[in-house]
């Protein structure tokens, strides 16, 4: 069931609001219902996990101290700079 709702706003934001919904061929009372159901919907305690991603889950064991930053940039080195 619809019902109506008056907001009071910053001009700024109503046209800018106006101009998204436009440019993504909907109206602004849907962008709203949209966006309000998103932002008030039940959080999943736990996200669902595929079958095959719970049976690869602990496959790889990779030490504490890792640096991904270093290993990427090591990667990278490896696979562009072909000494």
């Amino acid at each position: 069931m619809d019902a109506k709702l008056t907001l009071v706003l910053d001009k700024d934001v109503i046209e800018r609001a106006k101009s998204y919904a436009a440019a993504n061929k909907t109206s602004l009372s849907k962008l709203i219902a949209s966006y309000l159901d998103k932002v008030t919907a039940e959080k999943k305690s736990e996200e669902e996990i595929s079958p095959l991603v719970k049976s690869l889950s602990g496959v790889i064991s990779i030490p504490e101290n890792t640096n991904y930053k270093d290993e990427y940039t090591h990667h990278l080195e490896k696979k562009y700079l072909h000494d």
